[in-house]
């Protein structure tokens, strides 16, 4: 396998990565809060169809951007409706967020564009485009040279490979995902919201005791959830795809779910963790790669079925302990 082809794969990595830890962050601080939301998926479908949706109307891929995560907030709060102030249940909840915007999605898209439940292609400022970093090799300078971009970066040397292919040219929004990770482990444990926020999804009940508001710290959690949901899907049609498409979230919500069991709902170890998934994700678009190192053809199938796979290692105790928040699931009743 040449050095450039292992840059390019892990370059795959991280753009198949940056929902997945979108969407695991999301459930993090949903999950720390004691709120658990498999809801994640519906969200994310729903924040992208209707970022792509504004952004093509309206020619702007911010615009599109606030209107997924207004979409994922207003699910959220109604997931936050069902679990916390009414005290349903919070797995159906989110099972009937997910199938509401799994069927909204596509007859509004049919509606609004009679296009088979999908949006025109997005073009120009209607999506999010690479960021070309300073010294990279990129378009404007294959422009310049008039020669291919592959070309330039196929002659570079391996560091000027990895700088110009592995960390620049991505959207802004990746960016943003990686930015997340330590601030949410600073938001978490070094600040009093984190705190507290934590405390709520292990014993409610001291922290009500202690004149904080459980309710008020449960619907932020939700919220916060709502917003990185949003900026998840708006990813996948406005900077991974050029659009939407019928279920393009595809199982990636609980894929989410499962990378943040495997990380045992810590931040660093959620980096870490969609790393490895994106990686598998990677791999199953070019199982090539593996039998030209190997010499041992994998099927793509098995690739993409890994994290479930490691998931169902991780809940039967081979790989350590994965123990949820103890108050995670449980509606919080204040006592009179």
């Amino acid at each position: 396998m040449a050095f450039l082809d292992l840059i390019q794969l892990f370059d795959t990595t991280i753009r198949l990565a940056t929902p997945l830890l979108l969407a695991c962050l999301a459930g993090l601080y949903s999950e720390r809060a004691g709120i658990f939301d498999i809801g994640l998926e519906g969200k994310m479908l729903a924040a992208a169809f209707f970022s792509a949706a504004i952004a093509y109307s309206m020619g702007s891929v911010w615009m599109g951007l606030l209107a997924g995560i207004g979409i994922s907030l207003a699910l959220s709060a109604i997931h936050g409706l069902a679990s916390i102030t009414f005290r349903g249940n919070q797995l159906i909840s989110g099972l009937a967020i997910t199938m509401l915007a799994g069927g909204m999605t596509v007859l509004v898209a049919q509606s609004w564009f009679a296009q088979g439940g999908r949006t025109p292609s997005l073009t120009d400022d209607s999506r999010f485009t690479g960021i070309e970093l300073p010294f990279a090799i990129g378009p404007s300078e294959a422009e310049a040279a008039g020669r291919p971009l592959s070309q330039l970066i196929a002659e570079a040397g391996p560091l000027q490979q990895i700088y110009s292919e592995l960390i620049s040219g991505h959207s802004i929004l990746v960016y943003i995902a990686f930015a997340l990770v330590p601030l949410t482990w600073w938001v978490l444990y070094a600040t009093r919201f984190g705190l507290r926020l934590r405390a709520v999804g292990e014993n409610p009940a001291s922290v009500d005791t202690a004149g904080v508001s459980v309710v008020g710290l449960r619907y932020a959690a939700v919220m916060i959830c709502g917003v990185l949901c949003g900026i998840a899907g708006a990813y996948l049609a406005t900077a991974l795809q050029a659009g939407f498409v019928k279920d393009m979230t595809a199982g990636r919500g609980y894929i989410a779910l499962a990378a943040l069991i495997f990380a045992k709902w810590r931040p660093w170890y959620a980096l870490s963790a969609t790393l490895l998934f994106g990686l598998f994700q990677a791999l199953e678009l070019r199982p090539d790669m593996i039998e030209n190192v190997t010499g041992v053809a994998v099927q793509a199938q098995l690739l993409g079925a890994l994290p479930y796979i490691l998931t169902v290692v991780i809940l039967a105790g081979f790989v350590g302990k994965a123990i949820p928040p103890r108050a995670g699931g449980q509606p919080y009743v204040k006592e009179r």
